[in-house]
């Protein structure tokens, strides 16, 4: 019992540093990630439940020249962030409320100042937030869709999804940042990658090995109290 006891903390243990030391980095190492790694991962992260299975994911794998496309494809388009159209999906509430308005300011002034960005300084603000659309430097970027016929049940399940690619990829010492920041501007991605009309654009997210020189890989958010969010009924 104690062998057993013993081997079952020491595979806790693994899979509780993939989960914790996931983070969005958003600075990367040039670094190429072999195919053979990343369909690895997808193919693991692909247990993810869905309901009755129907696996409602579709991903697109980019690299060098096709990568650069949309990246060009984006910042060429004079189409601020701000002024992007959030017209398949809203990602965020229209007017932000407590506890999550305080937690989205935290977030934002706790990574510009890590990178030494006023909170006046507005081109320095659009200049990191551009560094999405260029993958944060990463050697591989993948842009997630779902078809538009799917209910809310398949989101939830891809949330699921994209979290095991994460997980899997810290399994291997890379690293990941989920991006919304690509989802209003997938009418700039679909010619790249010849999305069809019946996919919406869900995300992108950037995928390598960690810079560990960059100022902004060192800021960390943290989480509520578990006391804040759970209720135990009996």
């Amino acid at each position: 019992m104690l062998e057993k006891n013993s081997r079952i903390a020491e595979d806790a243990a693994i899979v509780d540093e993939a989960i914790t030391s996931r983070r969005s980095v958003r600075a990367f190492l040039p670094d190429m990630v072999d195919d053979d790694t990343i369909r690895a991962i997808l193919m693991v992260a692909a247990r993810a439940p869905s309901g009755t299975n129907m696996q409602p994911w579709r991903v697109y794998v980019t690299k060098g020249e096709v990568k650069q496309r949309i990246s060009d494809a984006i910042l060429n388009s004079g189409i601020r962030a701000e002024k992007a159209e959030w017209d398949e999906y809203r990602y965020y509430p229209d007017q932000f409320f407590e506890p999550y308005l305080s937690r989205r300011r935290a977030n934002g002034f706790g990574l510009y100042g890590a990178i030494g960005i006023g909170k006046r300084e507005v081109d320095k603000m659009r200049a990191q937030h551009d560094r999405n659309f260029i993958f944060f430097d990463a050697p591989v970027g993948m842009i997630f869709t779902v078809d538009r016929r799917l209910n809310k049940g398949s989101w939830i399940d891809y949330g699921m999804f994209l979290q095991n690619i994460m997980v899997a990829a810290r399994g291997r010492g890379l690293h990941t940042c989920p991006q919304a920041a690509f989802a209003p501007y997938h009418r700039q991605i679909r010619p790249v990658l010849n999305i069809p009309e019946e996919e919406v654009v869900v995300c992108g997210m950037a995928l390598g090995y960690e810079d560990n020189s960059k100022p902004e890989n060192e800021f960390r958010t943290d989480r509520a109290p578990l006391e804040d969010w759970v209720t135990f009924a009996e």
